[in-house]
Formats: structure tokens, sequence, C-alpha cells
């Protein structure tokens, strides 16, 4: 994963529960230590070392820290805190920090709030500082990103949806990271779901072969089709299309859409609006009677939440 090689070297032992509080949230265990043990040799280096701590910090002397919120917002990612925390512990053969979450991830917390409270060796505490912060700060801005969305949402029957327009390597967390805003979460990638655009219909011939092609080699396989005007709509659920993604349509165009999709067929038809940035427009494109809001920008726009490790 690193060219620092870090897999190579032991692993931590993780402060007790963790491993199973992370689970319990659908994070693989595996794949986190490998991330946090890649953002900690963005730090450390080949060599595994912070120069100025090491220069200026007794290897015996023990910190303390506090990580206090200076805004409002959601937070979100403190279940990988320890494990930052264990890491850099063991990349210097320190004693591994003990670290108490204070509230839960999804939580809503003001400025002033403590999120956690945290003791060990103060070599470990001010190397693991950034990676731990970098990580929080992240994943909560997403978290309050998505929190805003499904509250202009709140009372039209439609919810919030995911894209795959993450950050390259940090798909995983920034998933878990809308969830925890109330969100949730679309395909995962090009694997689990078929989601047909107008460059597979126009490869394909028209959007009934490219529905074929994919029941054909696939038959279990939930597809979605991208369509940009009410017809395009109309002729994939006639095609059999059960999942429709109206693409870029404003929302007097995408309220007809939805009327003449239900029209024109008696089983039940998923419609999800995509192509949507604007948080003010939430409430107009859902009360169109959609099911579901596809929005790009919970990941790439959103802005890390403002928080310190303070230490004692």
């Amino acid at each position: 994963m690193s060219r620092h090689r870090a897999v190579d070297r032991p692993r931590a032992p993780w402060q007790g529960g963790t491993r199973e509080a992370l689970a319990g949230l659908g994070l693989d265990t595996g794949w986190v230590h490998e991330f946090v043990l890649g953002a900690l040799s963005e730090d450390l280096g080949p060599h595994w070392i912070d120069v100025t701590t090491a220069a200026t910090v007794p290897v015996d002397d023990d910190g303390r820290a506090e990580l206090q919120m200076h805004e409002d917002g959601v937070i979100c990612g403190l279940p990988l805190l320890p494990v930052v925390l264990a890491e850099a512990a063991a990349r210097f053969d320190l004693p591994v920090p003990t670290a108490r979450l204070r509230v839960s991830d999804g939580a809503r917390v003001r400025r002033g709030d403590v999120l956690a409270e945290v003791q060990g060796p103060a070599r470990v505490l001010i190397t693991a500082e950034r990676t731990a912060l970098n990580i929080v700060r992240h994943l909560s801005g997403i978290a309050t990103v998505a929190a805003m969305w499904v509250e202009a949402l709140e009372g039209s029957g439609a919810g919030l949806l995911d894209t795959r327009a993450t950050t390259p390597g940090l798909r995983p967390l920034e998933r878990y990271a809308v969830r925890c805003g109330g969100g949730t979460n679309g395909r995962a990638g090009l694997y689990d779901a078929a989601h047909v655009t107008v460059a597979h219909t126009m490869a394909a011939g028209s959007v009934e072969r490219a529905l074929d092609a994919v029941r054909l080699r696939m038959p279990d396989v939930l597809v979605q089709i991208d369509v940009r005007t009410p017809l395009e709509a109309v002729e994939a659920v006639l095609a059999g299309a059960r999942f429709i993604v109206c693409e870029g349509m404003d929302a007097d165009v995408l309220a007809g859409a939805v009327r003449q999709i239900r029209a024109a067929t008696p089983e039940p038809v998923e419609i999800a609006a995509s192509g949507l940035s604007d948080l003010g427009l939430a409430k107009e494109y859902a009360q169109t009677g959609v099911d579901h809001l596809y929005v790009e920008s919970l990941s790439q726009h959103a802005t890390a939440l403002d928080m310190a490790l303070v230490l004692a």
C-alpha cells in the first residue's frame, strides 16, 4: 500500500473494543489498519521518525490532551482516533495511549464541546495529532453537509443518496460519513450495480439494447439508467427499467417526468434526481415526487469541521 512498507511492521495492540466498534459501524478493520498506516507514513517518512519531537520531547514524558470543537456540526471519525494513536505508538515502541470518546459518531456537537480525552506518551500524542485531526475533521465536514441535506429533505418523502464522487482512497470512510449525517449510500463502485449512462446507451445502440445487454450478462444485478428528458424516461420504463435517474432536469421538467414515469407502468419504479448542487433547491426538487436526490458535492465540496487536539 505504501512505498514505506508500513504493512511489514508489527500491528499495534489496539485499545480494547476498537475493532468491535469499527466492525459494528460497517468498517473493515483490516482496511482501516492499512489506511491509518498510510496516513501516518505521509508524515513519518521512510524511517518512521518525527525529527522535531524526537529532538525536543523526552521519551518518558507523559501527556494528556482533549479533542475540542471550535464550531457546531455533526461528528464523524472518532473511532479511528484510538487506531491512529496505537499505530503511532507502535512505530516508536512506546505504550499505546488511552482514548476516552465522550460522544458517538453522528452526534450533533457544539463549539466548545470536548469530544475525546487522550492520555499517554507525549511523543505519541504530538506526532499523531495532525493525522488524527485530518481524518476526523474531514469526515465530520462530510457528515455535517449530509445532515444539512437530510434536514432540507425532511417531510418530503425523498432521501439523500451519495455518489462515486469521492476522494480517491477514502471512499469507505466518506460513505460512512454520509451515513453518519443521515444519508444513504448509493452503489459502492462499478462492480455492485449497473448504471447505464448516455455513453453506454450510445454504445449499445438504444436504451432497450443496453438494458438487455446488462440483463443477459448479469441478470440479478440492480440496473439504474440515466435519462435527460421525460420522453427518455418513459422509453426506459417501457423497456423494463425500474430505477430511473433524471439527469440535469429543472424542477418543473422533473415533476413532469415523474408523473409520466408513474403513469407508464403500475409496477414500482424508483426515481432519482441527479445534478443538483444547490442546497437551497433541495426541497423544491424533493417535492417533485422523486424517491432520491443524488448529490455529488457531499464529499468533494464539504469543508473540514474546525476542531483541535489541545495538550494539557
